[in-house]
Order: C-alpha cells, then structure tokens, then sequence
C-alpha cells in the first residue's frame, strides 16, 4: 500500500449490477485500495472476474449472517492492511414471499431474517471494522424511501430500512469520538438483484420518472460517486444523516 492510500472494505457485491460494484469502481478511481467481500462460493466466480478488474483488489468470503465469519474477515484485513479508512455496507434481504403477500401477513420468521441481514449485519461489521479504524474514517450503508413512506410491495424491507437508518444514527454517536462518520445513502429504485424479489418493481422507477423534479431514474454510478463522497475528506463532518439520491422524489408530496 503506498503511503497515504486508504483502504476500505465492501459488502454485498453480486454482480455487475449491485449498487456495491458502482461504488467500488468510484472508490478505485479515487485510489482507494478495496477489500471486496462476497457471500458464498455460488457468487464467488463472478465476484472475483468483477475483483480482477480493480487494481489491487482482493476478493475474501464473508456471510454477514455468521459471526465466526465476520471475526475471520477482520482478522485477515488486520493481517493485510493494518488499518482500515472506509466501510461500505450494501446489503439488504427478505425472504421473496415476504415481499408478495400483504404486510399484515408477514411471519415472524421472515421478520427475523430481513432484519438480520439487512439491519443487524451493519451492527456486526462496524463492531468489527471499529479496532481496525483508529485513525478515523467512514461507514455508508444503502437505504429507499420505503423506510418512511407506504411502497406497496415492499413490506418488511420497509420497517428494515426505518431500523437500519435508526441504527446508523446511534452508531454514528457510538463511533463519532474515534473519529469515524456513519451515513446512509436513499438512493432510488435500481434494478440490481436484491430488486427482483419485489413485485412490480418496475412500477416503482416509472413512478419516480413521472414524479421526481429531475424526471428521470437516478443511475447507480451517481450512488457510487455519493458514497466516494462520504468517505472523503469532502465528507468529513457529515454524519448520522441519510442522503438522497433520488432525483428528488422524496421532496415531493404529490
């Protein structure tokens, strides 16, 4: 790592499409040295094509839903880098019935498991990623609009993203003295994949082009470049806040 260069450390790349690919590009051209994290060895080959295109990029495996493999991963990004600058959380899941039936039938299952990766996962890797940030930085993590207005559809991913961007405010006062800014992006409906599993999605964007002051869907490459902003200097007394990314449907009331 040459002298000066920041490192951080990505969750939830999929594919080419994820919100976490935008930002890792914005990231390594802003000279960033990145540690990318996939989920399981069924995504590993694709993330690793995406990794290889990044210079000094490394790929490690990492399920947020399991501690021992958090702990592993913190413990090899100490061993390789020393320090970490940046943190970026992009995940978020329910199971898909979750997402097609009303929300007064929601299980307490599915309940249990979108709040577990999509809000608690944010607790377990900023614990984990705090020892290794001493000399300051950032944490973003990917929010939408659902979190505080009805999306039909959206269900429990709603009440998910009303928890994960409360969490990002405690946390941002739990880290603030070391130094370390934590932040919430509310980008618009991007067709990545975790946006399959919602019933008329594509709804959703017409919606937000008709709407939106801007009239038109916000590209992901926009989100990306908002969270290069965030973990820069540009960025350095934001934090607790959730940023929209937009295109402005969220200032609108009809």
């Amino acid at each position: 790592m040459t002298e000066g260069q920041k490192t951080a450390v990505i969750f939830g790349l999929a594919n080419k499409r994820s919100i976490a690919w935008a930002i890792a590009q914005k990231l390594a051209e802003a000279g960033w040295r990145l540690a990318i994290t996939y989920q399981n060895e069924r995504l590993e080959l694709e993330a690793k094509d995406l990794i290889a295109g990044l210079p000094g990029a490394t790929g490690f495996m990492c399920d947020v839903t399991q501690d021992e493999q958090i702990a592993r991963l913190f413990e090899g990004l100490k061993e390789k880098y020393g320090v970490l600058h940046g943190v970026v959380h992009s995940i978020g899941f329910a199971p898909p019935a979750e997402l097609k039936l009303p929300f007064l039938q929601t299980s307490r299952e599915g309940f249990r498991i979108a709040h577990d990766i999509s809000v608690y996962s944010l607790i377990a890797v900023a614990r984990g990623a705090a020892p290794l940030m001493n000399a300051g930085g950032g944490i973003v993590t990917l929010t939408y609009y659902g979190s505080e207005k009805v999306v039909p559809n959206y269900n429990v991913m709603g009440v998910a993203k009303a928890a994960l961007e409360a969490t990002v405010r405690y946390l941002a006062y739990d880290l603030g003295p070391q130094a370390v800014r934590v932040n919430a992006i509310s980008a618009g409906p991007i067709k990545s994949l975790a946006a399959r599993g919602i019933a008329n999605f594509s709804d959703m964007q017409k919606t937000l082009v008709e709407r939106a002051p801007l009239k038109r869907n916000v590209d992901v490459g926009e989100v990306g470049s908002t969270a290069a902003f965030l973990l820069s200097e540009g960025g350095s007394g934001i934090t607790g806040e959730t940023i929209y990314v937009d295109c402005g449907y969220n200032i609108m009331g009809f």
